[in-house]
C-alpha cells in the first residue's frame, strides 16, 4: 500500500510539472531564473542553447512557453481577450498542455517574460500597436515585478525569396533594409514601454554585415537543376539555407542554423544574466572554435551597443 501511495504521489507531481509548462536546466540548488517567453519559432531558435550556456556559467533556468508557429503580437493578445471573454472555449488556451496566456502568467513568479512580433511583421511598427502595449499592461497585472524584455528577431538571409513587411502591402527589398526597419520598430515600441532589448537582430546583422563573417552566395550552385544530395556552400550562414527531406530540396533563408542559434543564446545570455560570455566553453559541434569567438564578440558588441 505504502509503495503504490508513493508511485501515486510521484505521477501526480509528474503530471503537474508538464501541466505547467516549464522546464529546469541547470544546478536547482541555486536561484533559478524563471523566463517566460511569448513569441514564435523565432524565440524558440535564440533560446535553443540558453540551457547549456546557462549551465556553462554556473546559473540555473526555467521556461514557460507562450509560443505558436508564426504567431504576431495581434494573434497572442486576441487569444488572451478570448479567454477572458470565453474562459471554457480551448481555442483561448492554445499553448502546450492547453493552457491560457493569463495561466501561464499567474503561475507562481517570473523573473522575466520575453515578447516579439513576428519576423514577417516585424520592420511594420504599425503592426506592434496597440498589441505590444495590450500586452505590457497584461503581463503587469499578473507579474508586476517581473523584467519584460522586447526579444529583437533578426531579418531573413540575404538570399532570400523575400523579405519581412515595412509598411502595409510593402515588402522589404533586402536583408539591410528588413534590418533597418525591423531595428527601429523595435527600438520605438521597447521606448515607449519603457523596457529593454535582447538584441538578437542587432547581433545577426553585425556578422552579416562584416565581410569577414559574412554569407556569401554560392553561385556555382543552382537549385533548379540540383540533384540529391548536392548542397551549396554555406559557409558562415547563421539560418537554416538548404536540405534535403525525401529526395526534396528545401531552402529556409528565416529560422537559424545551429550558428544562429548560439549566437541567440549568447545574446540572451548576456542580457539575462548581466555577464559577458567570452569565458563560456560551450559551442554546438557544428561551429567552428573560430566562428564561436567572433560570434560570441558579436553578442556582446550588440548587447552593449542597446545600453
Amino acid at each position: 500500500m505504502k509503495r503504490f501511495l508513493k508511485w501515486s504521489l510521484a505521477i501526480v507531481l509528474m503530471t503537474i510539472a508538464f501541466g505547467a509548462n516549464v522546464y529546469a536546466h541547470g544546478d536547482t540548488t541555486q536561484k533559478v531564473l524563471r523566463v517566460l517567453l511569448i513569441g514564435n519559432s523565432f524565440s524558440q531558435n535564440a533560446s535553443t542553447y540558453l540551457p547549456q550556456l546557462a549551465k556553462d556559467g554556473g546559473h540555473a533556468i526555467e521556461f514557460g512557453h507562450a509560443e505558436l508557429p508564426g504567431c504576431p503580437l495581434q494573434r497572442h493578445w486576441q487569444l488572451a481577450e478570448l479567454n477572458r471573454t470565453e474562459p471554457d472555449n480551448p481555442k483561448g488556451k492554445p499553448y502546450l498542455g492547453n493552457r491560457s496566456l493569463r495561466e501561464l502568467l499567474a503561475d507562481g513568479k517570473w523573473d522575466v517574460i520575453t515578447m516579439q512580433q513576428y519576423s514577417m511583421l516585424s520592420g511594420n511598427i504599425d503592426t506592434y500597436r496597440p498589441y505590444a502595449r495590450q500586452l505590457y499592461d497584461l503581463i503587469r497585472q499578473y507579474q508586476p515585478k517581473a523584467r519584460v524584455l522586447m526579444h529583437q528577431t533578426w531579418a531573413y538571409r540575404s538570399d532570400s525569396g523575400s523579405f519581412g513587411e515595412v509598411a502595409n502591402g510593402k515588402l522589404a527589398q533586402t536583408e539591410k533594409e528588413m534590418y533597418d526597419r525591423s531595428r527601429a520598430a523595435y527600438h520605438e515600441i521597447a521606448k515607449e514601454l519603457g523596457i529593454g532589448i535582447i538584441p538578437n537582430g542587432d547581433a545577426f546583422w553585425l556578422i552579416s554585415s562584416d565581410p569577414s563573417t559574412a554569407f556569401k552566395k554560392d553561385d556555382t550552385f543552382d537549385p533548379k537543376t540540383a540533384a540529391y544530395p548536392a548542397l551549396p556552400n554555406e559557409h558562415n550562414s547563421l539560418n537554416a539555407g538548404y536540405s534535403w527531406s525525401n529526395n526534396k530540396l528545401n531552402f529556409d533563408s528565416h529560422h537559424s542554423n545551429d550558428a544562429g542559434k548560439y549566437l541567440g543564446g549568447l545574446a540572451w545570455y548576456a542580457v539575462l544574466f548581466k555577464e559577458p560570455v567570452n569565458k563560456l566553453k560551450f559551442k554546438p559541434q557544428s561551429v567552428s572554435e573560430a566562428f564561436a569567438a567572433k560570434l560570441k564578440a558579436a553578442a556582446m558588441r550588440a548587447v552593449k551597443g542597446v545600453k
